[in-house]
């Protein structure tokens, strides 16, 4: 069955940083395999929370995963294609609902489609587990491969869009929120879309939310068209979402949310440009980091699993010690899963497990009914032990691997598409704003406001030309920044260090004060492009 546990990365083979996540991912899969899939299989995990893993959830490159789910019309379609920069195949954009299936758009050598049948029986990806669903989901789930070189660092899987209704959910022919919640465990990223005007949260898309239930740290929301607005109206869309967000996820953190118009048209509304801008840099970042930490993402999972299947095995036991050994059974069963909140409590106390690692009591207690007691085990220490151990002792060897991987590995993060557009150039995020503003101007960025400057330095009773620092400080502290802010001014100010300034440096100070003010960070050195031009010609004989 499990031909190829001999291949996990024991031994060093040649590829450096290659050579190290063959054996982070084979580490992994002999954990899983010789310590965790006896406690699933011995408790029958699999038939109540999530199938065996198998090859593909073990390969050697993990290919992080992101997930779009939202009502019909927030623009998840689009956002795909609005990173990836063209169209993909089966892509369907319209105001009414159009994308009626999952698409899975992966990288492929060449352009084409992948039906949902033929998916779930390719050993090389990871879907496998999904034919559980039948023919009602798979004729509604394809795979679109195209050669983007976005597709080469994640693969995005984009969802169809939410309706309100009990209609909606009876007709699709299969469970959505298990097929959701299959998803969920196994991407890197959960991206829940909302349009600016539609904020209402359906009672699909409530129970869609509600299955991510212990997925909460993938979770990040966009708030999109928001360009449709202007920024009152914004203000209160932001605060109504967040209000409706807090009825659905139950978790004292406040979410993520990016604020944006995520498609390549004019801005209708160009009032928070600036804000969208930044925004959208913001997410692009967290997108970009995924490949670096698909590796620790893994191992999260399986330890999130672990801690669940020890849970599970407590429940499963708990209730077989408690059945009768002849009589009374069916009245018994009955009785213990109307008593399984205060069952969960028990085992809480008695083996010190938090409340959070419990699954569900509702979902729970509705498996539990078609299951026959008498065939669940009895506790095997034994089992709990090996999972205990791995998870005080396997798990940190592989986390410090992870690290040597980090450290001698490129840093990789995701390129093409829209991510290229914004990391340099004059469009890139920030260019020509803040301490960047007159980079590429030969005169000095200061000099337009140094005779307004100039003024206030004449009144601060220079000595040979120049201002003490008891006289700077008197002008720089009405800004009223922070002293630690104004320190920082000073230094990036005294170009020559030598406690006083000119009204070069004076000016070169006022400057870095509106910067601040404006909204935008203070560099760490001063740029070549700000230093006074009287202090250049030293500056560069120092180098």
């Amino acid at each position: 069955m499990f031909s190829w546990l001999g291949k996990q990365g024991g031994g060093r083979e040649r590829g450096g940083g290659s050579d190290v996540v063959q054996t982070v991912t084979g580490g992994l899969r002999d954990l899983y395999l010789r310590k965790l899939l006896p406690l699933e299989e011995h408790y029958r995990f699999h038939d109540f929370h999530s199938p065996a893993l198998e090859e593909a959830d073990f390969e050697n490159k993990p290919m992080p995963m992101v997930l779009l789910v939202g009502q019909y019309s927030t623009g998840k379609t689009t956002f795909i294609r609005y990173l990836l920069e063209q169209d993909f195949p089966g892509m369907r954009i319209g105001p009414e609902p159009t994308t009626d299936s999952f698409i899975a758009v992966m990288y492929g050598d060449s352009e084409g489609s992948i039906p949902g049948n033929a998916l779930v029986v390719d050993p090389k990806k990871p879907f496998r587990k999904l034919s559980r669903f039948g023919n009602a989901f798979l004729n509604r789930f394809m795979c679109s491969q195209l050669p983007n070189q976005v597709l080469k660092s994640i693969s995005i899987i984009d969802s169809p869009g939410i309706l309100s209704g009990e209609k909606q959910r009876i007709s699709r022919g299969y469970d959505f929120c298990q097929v959701l919640q299959w998803f969920a465990e196994r991407v890197d990223r959960i991206i829940l879309l909302f349009d600016a005007h539609k904020l209402d949260i359906s009672d699909e898309f409530s129970e869609a939310i509600k299955s991510f239930r212990g997925q909460d740290d993938k979770i990040r929301v966009v708030l999109n068209k928001a360009d449709q607005v202007d920024t009152q109206q914004l203000m209160r869309v932001y605060g109504a979402l967040m209000w409706s967000l807090g009825k659905v996820i139950n978790t004292p953190e406040v979410l993520r949310v990016y604020i944006g118009s995520f498609w390549a048209h004019p801005l209708r509304n160009t009032e928070n440009r600036r804000l969208f801008e930044a925004e959208a840099q913001d997410l692009f970042k967290d997108i970009q980091s995924l490949p670096q930490k698909a590796a620790v993402r893994k191992l999260n999972d399986l330890i999130k699993r672990a801690r669940l299947a020890k849970v599970h095995a407590y429940i499963i036991s708990y209730l077989k010690k408690e059945m009768p050994s002849v009589f009374g059974k069916e009245n018994k069963k009955k009785e213990l899963i109307s008593r399984l909140p205060e069952i969960y409590i028990q085992l809480q106390r008695e083996y010190h497990i938090s409340a959070g690692d419990f699954p569900e009591v509702k979902k729970m207690q509705e498996l539990l009914e078609t299951c026959d007691f008498t065939k669940f085990h009895s506790l095997k220490p034994k089992l709990i032990e090996a999972v205990d151990n791995m998870l005080a002792n396997k798990i940190a060897s592989l986390m410090s691997l992870i690290r040597q991987e980090e450290s001698n590995m490129p840093t990789e993060i995701v390129h093409g598409g829209a991510f290229d557009g914004t990391m340099a150039g004059p469009f890139g995020h920030g260019y020509g704003e803040g301490a960047k503003e007159g980079a590429d101007e030969d005169e000095w960025v200061v000099a337009k406001d140094k005779p307004a400057y100039d003024e206030i330095f004449y009144t601060l009773s220079p000595i040979n030309g120049k201002i003490s620092g008891i006289s700077a400080k008197k002008e720089m502290v009405t800004s009223k920044l922070p002293n630690s802010v104004l320190g920082k001014i000073w230094k990036l100010a005294d170009c020559d260090g030598d406690g006083m300034l000119d009204d070069e440096e004076f000016a070169l100070a006022k400057h870095l004060i509106k910067i601040k003010l404006d909204g935008y960070e203070l560099p760490g050195t001063l740029p070549s492009h700000l230093v006074p031009p009287s202090h250049r010609k030293p500056l560069q004989t120092a180098e």
